[in-house]
């Protein structure tokens, strides 16, 4: 606030007495506080969940493992202004700031019908460590219908660090039809050994989000402003490289998604060429830092379906660039990568995005991909860094007739 904009008496005894003005401050911002929080109405359990079940989701396939564009009925989500990730993320960013105190009227929403409600309030419980819906959460991941459901909930029994559930997960681990499923319980119960579950960063992002700056990000302008922790908890903040070097953003997936771990091979064999050319290279995921860590190689070396021989060594030896975990997906909202915005392999996920970002602090290309294979190529994204031409299209990107 500009000095000259305060009431004149304030101004003045703060000449006289500076903290006790502060203190008047204080005071009255709580007074105006308390009034505009008496004079407002609170949102409920049930509004929130109203909410979801009211809007016209895309629809989920292959055992509620993928989203389908209702229009072209291809896998993936081809209008960029669609606000299903919207609905999905400021749900679930309701429901916990209601709080672990109303989980339990929350936890019921585990049994509705509507299998969007089902997957908001997992999501909601695991970042609450909602230990007492523990019971509820190991009935969805056994009986659901919908894979991406019980994914959640086992995802959110790993979050809490339900030891209660250990020889559950260990069962589901052999018995669950979807391997992507088994695959949650393979994490979940190395998280839950590890007593890694939800972080406070990931608990405040969801408290904090703040909708008025999702998608606010424009090409031509200065980069939106960061700071995120990479997976040793250090902290990375997007201007430090202003003046200094181009910065590639590149928004992956998860540790179950074999393009995101073709991206990380290629950036291995590049490295000498982005730094040859002064590019500082980020990659982003919009995970906990667990997960974040299971990405790079860090913690337990899953069984990936598409992997032959587990790539942990040598991820460790070779990750040269920074993995950040973008908690609650705020910053991907301001980016405008969408998090929330598709289900692939039983679990939702930002779209595959790509920022370039200049020397000077100029986004020159904001790239949003339409399924999980439209993304730009690593060699691509040097070259137009090398010849300053910052367009580009994939092939087989969806488009709404």
């Amino acid at each position: 606030m500009e000095k000259n904009t305060w009431p004149g008496n304030l101004r003045t005894r703060l000449n006289k007495d500076r903290w006790v003005a502060l203190g008047m401050l204080i005071g009255l911002l709580h007074a105006s506080l308390c009034v505009a929080e008496d004079a407002g109405e609170k949102i409920s359990v049930s509004q929130v969940l109203a909410r979801v079940q009211s809007h016209a989701f895309h629809p989920l396939v292959k055992e509620g493992a993928f989203t389908a564009d209702r229009t072209l009925k291809q896998l993936g989500v081809a209008d960029l202004a669609d606000e299903d990730w919207k609905v999905r993320l400021l749900a679930v960013s309701d429901l916990v700031q209601l709080g672990i105190d109303q989980a339990e009227e929350f936890a019921n929403g585990l049994a509705h019908a509507d299998e969007h409600v089902r997957q908001v309030c997992a999501m909601a419980l695991g970042i609450l460590r909602a230990e007492a819906a523990a019971e509820s959460l190991e009935g969805v991941a056994r009986d659901d219908v919908s894979g991406l459901v019980r994914s959640q909930a086992v995802i959110a029994l790993g979050q809490m660090e339900s030891e209660s559930s250990l020889a559950f997960l260990g069962e589901r681990l052999k018995e669950d039809p979807s391997a992507d499923v088994r695959h949650q319980c393979e994490l979940a119960i190395d998280q839950i050994q590890k007593h890694k579950g939800t972080t406070s960063e990931q608990l405040l992002a969801y408290q904090n989000l703040d909708a008025s700056r999702f998608e606010t990000l424009k090409v031509g302008e200065l980069a939106l402003d960061f700071e995120l922790s990479d997976t040793e908890n250090k902290k990375w903040k997007l201007s430090d490289f202003r003046e200094k070097k181009w910065v590639v953003l590149i928004w992956i997936f998860a540790d179950w998604c074999p393009v995101c771990h073709g991206e990380f091979h290629e950036l291995m064999e590049m490295r000498a060429e982005f730094e040859k050319e002064n590019v500082q290279v980020i990659t982003v995921e919009c995970h906990d830092r667990f997960r974040g860590r299971v990405m790079v190689g860090k913690e337990l070396a899953p069984a990936h379906w598409f992997a032959k021989q587990p790539f942990r060594q040598a991820y460790t030896e070779k990750i040269w660039w920074p993995h950040l975990s973008d908690h609650a997906g705020a910053v991907g909202a301001m980016y405008g990568v969408d998090p929330m915005t598709m289900a692939v392999h039983s679990e939702y996920i930002n779209r595959p995005s790509t920022v370039i970002v200049d020397p000077k602090g100029i986004v020159r290309l904001a790239y949003y991909g339409t399924f999980w294979g439209d993304r730009l190529p690593i060699d691509q994204t040097l070259e137009m860094i090398r010849t300053g031409e910052f367009e580009f299209e994939h092939p087989e990107r969806l488009k709404l007739p």
